[in-house]
C-alpha cells in the first residue's frame, strides 16, 4: 500500500485481502448537499455498497492526511466544516492541502487519483464535470483525469447543466470509452436519457469487468466511464429539467458568474426551480450508482 495514505481498518483489511472495494468522493459532503442530507446520502451510498457485498471507502484529506475510508465521525466532522473549512481537491490541490495540512474534499478527479494510488479499481459518484455551456474552453479537470488514470467510474453521466455533446467530444479526444449501463444513450443526470449515443451498451457487471480487465491487461492508462440512468421513479422529465437548467444558466451569465462558481450557482437555481425534485433525483442516482459500482467491483475481483 502507498505510504502517503492512511486507511481505515475496514478499507485497509479489505484491500490487503484482495476483497472488492468501491471508492467514494467527499465533495458531496462538503459542497454537494446541505446538512443533514449530505451525511445521510454519504452513509446511504456506503450502505448500498455493503449490501452488495463490497467495502466502501470514502476519501478525503484530513489535516493534510489523505484518508481512504472515513468513519462516521469523520464524515460528520467534514459536514460540520462545510465549504468554508474544506478545500475542493482536484489534481492541482492535493499537494497544497497535504503540504499545508489542510482539510480537503476530493472531487471526481481527486478521488480517481487517490483510488488509483490505493489500488481501488472502481469509484461511484453522481455526475462528472464536463464542458460548461456557452464556455467551450471551460473544461473540467474530471475529463482530463479520466484520460490518464485507469479507474472505472460509475456515474449518471455528466451533470446535465453542462454542454453534453462537447463533453463527449472531449472524452473521445482523451481516449475514454463511455459505456451505457443497460442503455444505448448517455443519461442526462436528472433525466434518464440525453438522446446522445454512448460508445458501447453493456448490460451486466461482468461485461464492464471484462472491459476494465482488458484495459489493464493492455496497459492502457485511461479511465472507463460507466453511465447509469437515474431510477425511473425519481427521474425528472427531460423537458422539465432542461427548462430549469436553461433558466439557471441564463441567470448565471446575467450575474457575471464564471469558472468554478458556475456549477454550484446553477445547481442551486435548478434545485429552486424544480421545487427540490432535482435533489431527489440526484440522491437516487448516487445511491443507485453505488449499488452498480459494488456489483462491478465484485465482478472484477472474481
Amino acid at each position: 500500500m502507498n505510504d502517503n495514505l492512511i486507511f481505515s481498518d475496514e478499507a485497509g483489511a479489505a484491500l490487503m485481502a484482495g476483497e472488492p472495494v468501491v471508492a467514494l468522493e467527499s465533495t458531496l459532503i462538503t459542497h454537494g448537499f446541505p446538512y443533514p442530507a449530505n451525511v445521510e446520502t454519504a452513509l446511504a451510498m456506503e450502505a448500498a455498497i455493503r449490501d452488495e457485498g463490497a467495502v466502501p471507502a470514502t476519501i478525503a484529506v484530513l489535516e493534510g492526511r489523505i484518508t481512504v475510508g472515513l468513519v462516521r465521525a469523520q464524515i460528520e466532522h467534514l459536514a460540520e466544516l462545510g465549504q468554508q473549512g474544506v478545500r475542493k481537491c482536484s489534481r492541482r490541490d492535493l499537494s497544497l492541502v497535504v503540504g499545508l495540512r489542510q482539510y480537503g474534499a476530493t472531487t471526481v478527479a481527486g478521488t480517481m487519483i487517490v483510488a488509483y494510488m490505493a489500488g481501488i479499481k472502481v469509484f461511484a459518484t453522481g455526475g462528472i464535470g464536463g464542458v460548461h455551456r456557452g464556455h467551450p474552453h471551460d473544461i473540467s479537470a474530471d475529463l482530463i483525469e479520466l484520460g490518464r488514470t485507469p479507474v472505472t467510474v460509475v456515474c449518471a453521466g455528466a451533470k446535465s447543466i453542462l454542454d453534453l455533446p462537447l463533453t463527449l467530444e472531449v472524452l473521445e479526444t482523451q481516449g475514454v470509452p463511455v459505456l451505457g449501463y443497460q442503455t444505448g444513450t448517455l443519461p442526462a443526470f436528472y433525466s434518464r436519457s440525453s438522446g446522445l449515443p454512448v460508445d458501447q451498451r453493456v448490460d451486466t457487471p461482468e461485461q464492464v469487468a471484462a472491459i476494465a480487465n482488458a484495459r489493464d491487461a493492455l496497459g492502457l492508462l485511461h479511465g472507463t466511464l460507466v453511465t447509469v440512468p437515474v431510477p425511473e421513479a425519481d427521474a425528472l422529465p427531460q423537458d422539465e429539467a432542461e427548462a430549469a437548467i436553461t433558466e439557471a444558466t441564463r441567470q448565471a451569465d446575467a450575474a457575471g458568474i464564471h469558472g468554478k462558481d458556475v456549477t454550484p450557482f446553477v445547481l442551486a437555481k435548478v434545485l429552486e426551480l424544480t421545487g427540490g425534485r432535482s435533489q431527489t433525483a440526484n440522491i437516487a442516482a448516487l445511491v443507485n450508482n453505488a449499488h452498480v459500482a459494488a456489483q462491478i467491483a465484485l465482478a472484477i475481483a472474481r
